[in-house]
């Protein structure tokens, strides 16, 4: 069976743009301002070459094989490559059809080919469907029922389910051109955003046929510190901010079982970071790293030192992360870059990373002094327990854990409720700062 798609549209010559929309019919046409195409070049791949008459108005004649009649066209994409590439997507769910009909054509609507047969993967009627605007292999399409993406231009279809992203209609879609995130809109579940897919159109067929390897994303943001704001309850939507971590993301054909899985994370000298937890299974994983060195070591002491639980963040540079699996070993660069908001100078950023460093050290040290303290008072208390009562030498060994001890409340808090009781250390106020 084949459709005879008729367009009829009006072209305004004050602004230049093509207001676009039709219903695929036997015979007449049916005027609806559905999209608008400011680039002649568009106009001319959306077009198909329709002749433009004298009285700003064109008509097209397309025949498209399998494409039943009375097909509402929800939507036309102009190719991003080839001048006579376009796709299309047809809804007939108001016939009681859902099923998705998506079309595209490479030599200005001569032919076309169906990209969702009835017997594929795709479900629910369609409403938009999109070409990357960096790698043309990859297609997006909202239907009904959710995102469906291919990786190698709609011979296979798998459906977006990140993020909990419900099965819910996806009017329309965009791939934002600078961030290169993926924006849905929705009907009835508000907008989403899907952040950086530079890692899916790395997905290459080559790459696919690898053991494993990691994929290629953007420089990570080092995004300014910031809290606080009003507690709204649910009067205001406030969506999550971007991830503070840096990801990493890392690709595997089959499920990891035997021998070693690790990450890790090395500064420009070489020397470990730290070590990421890995995901086993196949497929595309991620990994997040905090861009921050471990926590220090915090003497033990009565009192939880927050200040620490977390260590200095790194400088923005060229980081190295390595994979091992197995006897298998990868390597791939990190970049980090500093918010653009940032009026710090590198300079700046230097002088506290070494300050924070400093402390870092410092607590260090001085947890080894605590440690060393805890073992000798605990030595001496043992030695003397083991003495009669009234013996002279146990006597001096327990002034000597008590002169120990002084020292030890000099150094840490030893009463709960910090600040509160007053009780506060040299520990207390180094994990502060």
């Amino acid at each position: 069976m084949a459709a005879k798609l008729s367009i009829r549209g009006f072209l305004g010559a004050a602004i230049g743009t093509l207001m676009l929309g039709a219903i695929a019919q036997p015979a007449s046409a049916v005027e609806i301002s559905q999209h608008v195409l400011k680039d002649s070049a568009e106009v001319n791949a959306i077009l198909l070459k329709g002749r433009i008459d004298d009285g700003d108005t064109f008509d097209l004649q397309v025949y498209i094989a399998g494409l039943p009649k009375s097909a509402w066209v929800s939507f036309v994409e102009a190719g991003h490559f080839d001048a006579g590439t376009a796709y299309a997507t047809f809804d007939l769910h108001t016939f009681g059809d859902m099923k998705p009909y998506v079309y595209k054509t490479t030599d200005f609507g001569k032919t076309w080919t169906a990209l969702a047969p009835a017997d594929g993967s795709m479900k629910g009627y369609a409403h938009v469907v999109r070409e990357d605007p960096v790698e043309a292999r990859i297609l997006y399409v909202g239907t009904e029922l959710g995102v469906w993406i291919s990786l190698d231009g709609g011979r296979q279809w798998a459906q977006y389910k990140g993020g909990d992203l419900p099965n819910v209609a996806v009017r329309d879609l965009v791939v934002h051109p600078r961030d290169g995130s993926l924006v849905l809109g929705t009907h009835g579940r508000g907008i989403w955003i899907v952040d950086d897919m530079t890692p899916l159109r790395a997905l290459s067929e080559e790459m696919l046929a690898r053991d494993a390897a990691f994929v290629p994303a953007q420089p990570t943001v080092q995004r300014l510190l910031a809290s606080g704001g009003w507690g709204w309850g649910d009067a205001m939507f406030e969506a999550p901010n971007p991830p503070g971590a840096a990801q990493i993301a890392y690709y595997q054909k089959k499920r990891h079982i035997f021998g070693d899985f690790k990450l890790e994370v090395l500064g420009s000298d070489g020397q470990l970071l730290t070590t990421l937890p890995t995901s086993k299974r196949r497929g595309l994983s991620r990994a997040a790293w905090s861009m921050r060195v471990k926590p220090p070591r915090v003497p033990p002491a009565a009192t939880i030192a927050f200040g620490a639980s977390q260590g200095p963040r790194v400088l923005p540079g060229t980081y190295t992360v390595k994979m091992t699996k197995d006897k298998a070993v990868l390597e791939t660069k990190l970049e980090i870059v500093a918010d653009p908001r940032s009026k710090h100078t590198p300079e700046d950023r230097k002088a506290q990373f070494d300050l924070a460093m400093k402390l870092y050290g410092m607590l260090g040290d001085m947890t080894f002094a605590v440690e060393r303290i805890n073992a000798l008072r605990a030595d001496l208390d043992a030695r003397a327990a083991k003495l009669p009562a009234g013996d002279a030498l146990a006597a001096r060994l327990r002034k000597a854990s008590a002169d120990l001890d002084v020292l030890r409340q000099k150094i840490v808090a030893t009463k709960e409720g910090g600040m509160i009781t007053g009780e506060e250390r040299l520990r207390e106020y180094l994990t502060d700062l």
